[in-house]
């Protein structure tokens, strides 16, 4: 059976969060580790970081997922842009591995102002010196998120995201995560049986399935090839309830967690919308 979580919110603390995801049924947590709008990060203390490891043990949730903030773009024309951006990804991979989180995801960023290729370059050059510049302690494992195509944003093809993957020296280091709603919302239609077995099998080609470290499930307010980010709840969007019935009951997929990143709050029936999503997608499992 897969691990689902939620991306929760670290508000009063990484353990309370944890605490929180486990009381609403979840086995694995996606955190930001700090403020994802602003450059600024405040430390996290080892007696924090101690707090989240007993709370992951106490609670038996064993997969965690450090989301990076949204400012950072390590495929930035803006020399200045860049190394900030570089520099703030650097200090993510130190913050997860003090948290002994093993997976960061990200977005790979934007060619704003330049040609895509270059953009690419510079995303895999990025890469580059960032694991250069951490100590040897430091395994933390990225994970490239494919994104909706939306402007001049990379990474929402497989073929991109392997480009940028594969003009790195530290390929071994990066993963992928497929967000649903990304992926339809930049072309890849798996709404049938036969269309997501195609859609995983040029996956297969392009990345290799073993590249397929986590799920974000998300429905796509918008319809196929929108290029339009905007999630909405489980089963009530353009890609309704099949996608996710193929996804969580493939046995390939038995052992990747899958994160929510769905709106937060309560329905109409004052029900907390996170155990609505999680109910949904275990009613779907077989």
């Amino acid at each position: 059976m897969p691990y689902f979580g939620v991306h929760e919110s670290i508000n009063g603390g990484f353990a309370a969060a944890v605490q929180r995801i486990s009381a609403n049924g979840f086995d694995a947590i996606q955190i930001f580790s700090g403020n994802a709008s602003r450059w600024e990060n405040k430390s996290i203390s080892p007696e924090d970081a101690q707090e989240f490891q007993k709370a992951l043990r106490e609670e038996k949730i064993e997969h965690t997922l450090i989301h990076d903030s949204y400012l950072i773009n390590i495929a930035s024309v803006d020399p200045e842009k860049l190394a900030r951006s570089q520099s703030r990804f650097t200090d993510e991979l130190l913050r997860a591995e003090l948290l002994g989180v093993p997976y960061l995801v990200m977005h790979p960023g934007s060619f704003k102002d330049d040609a895509r290729e270059n953009g690419v370059a510079r995303a895999s050059q990025s890469f580059d010196t960032i694991f250069q510049a951490l100590p040897s302690s430091n395994q933390v494992t990225v994970l490239v998120e494919i994104t909706a195509g939306q402007g001049s944003y990379l990474g929402s093809t497989f073929e991109e995201i392997a480009a940028i993957i594969n003009g790195s020296a530290y390929a071994s280091r990066l993963g992928v995560c497929f967000d649903t709603c990304h992926a339809f919302a930049s072309g890849y239609d798996f709404l049938t049986r036969d269309a997501y077995l195609r859609v995983m099998d040029d996956f297969d080609k392009v990345l290799g399935l073993d590249k397929l470290m986590a799920f974000h499930l998300n429905d796509s307010m918008k319809g196929l090839a929108s290029h339009v980010d905007r999630h909405t709840h489980i089963g009530l969007g353009a890609l309704g309830l099949e996608p996710f019935r193929l996804i969580v009951n493939d046995p390939r997929f038995k052992d990747t967690p899958m994160y929510l990143e769905t709106p937060k709050g309560e329905n109409e029936n004052g029900e907390d919308w996170d155990k609505v999503n999680l109910a949904t997608l275990r009613a779907l499992l077989q």
